[in-house]
């Protein structure tokens, strides 16, 4: 897969956007292939987190890839933007955190790539963006609607509307960005942060996870009850026995995932 690399250490499993000839433009081909990684990585008992990230210093994402897009026509940019939705919807609910490592550019459905991540590190020459508005067109993979839970329905209109770009600082101010560092201490922060999730407990991880995601979709009365029996299933698992051991006997947890 020329398009996507993978690496798996220490249960983190990194997956590099590579084009970078063409920014890390998202294309059919590379969408697939990134649906394809993802579905393996969710799947693979020794993956425990997962970063995202995109080759070279430039770029993230810098959106779909512009050269397919002006062949598009009402049916195929539907379809288009339907795979797309479906490849972020996987990422979103794989169960596993995901982590958007943002090394440049992130717009267009780079910025909606990063959204559909659980936490998104920036670094400080990261800028965001969805500037579909300048094609002609609106964001496809769910820029809308994210960057609305995200940031706001005020900054969410803003940003659609007019297409500009915002700073890493910008993104970090309005929730966009849960962290930014320097550009040479990207790769450092994401993996130590994905070292401290790794370590977690993966059950509890994929119910907080999936908590809040089906949370948001529903009303407050619904999703406290969905919260109770997510609650109740890491309280049937080894994990809260070993968490709740090692806290009484002053040691760190050893967690399986069982």
């Amino acid at each position: 897969m020329a398009n996507v690399l993978t690496e798996l250490n220490n249960r983190i499993f990194t997956i590099t956007i590579n084009r970078p000839d063409k920014l890390n433009a998202l294309n059919q081909e590379t969408l697939t292939q990134l649906n394809k990684v993802v579905e393996d990585a969710a799947g693979n008992d020794d993956v425990r987190v997962i970063i995202i990230t995109g080759s070279g210093e430039k770029a993230f994402v810098a959106g779909a890839d512009i050269n397919e897009l002006a062949k598009t026509n009402a049916v195929s940019g539907m379809q288009f933007a339907q795979y797309g939705q479906q490849v972020f919807n996987t990422i979103e609910n794989c169960g596993k955190p995901v982590i958007a490592a943002v090394n440049g550019f992130a717009l267009g459905g780079g910025c909606e790539l990063a959204m559909a991540c659980h936490l998104r590190i920036a670094s400080d020459n990261a800028r965001f963006g969805q500037p579909e508005i300048k094609l002609g067109v609106i964001p496809g993979f769910g820029g809308t609607q994210r960057l609305t839970r995200l940031v706001g329905k005020g900054k969410a209109m803003e940003m659609n509307l007019l297409g500009d770009m915002v700073s890493a600082d910008q993104a970090e101010q309005m929730g966009l960005a849960n962290l930014v560092v320097p550009q040479g201490e990207l790769m450092k922060t994401v993996l130590k942060v994905a070292d401290q999730l790794a370590q977690s407990a993966p059950i509890a991880l994929s119910m907080i996870i999936d908590s809040i995601n089906r949370g948001l979709e529903c009303g407050m009365s619904e999703a406290l009850d969905y919260e109770v029996k997510a609650f109740g299933v890491c309280c049937s698992s080894e994990d809260k026995n070993e968490g709740t051991a090692a806290f009484l006997e002053k040691r760190p947890a050893k967690f399986t995932g069982q």
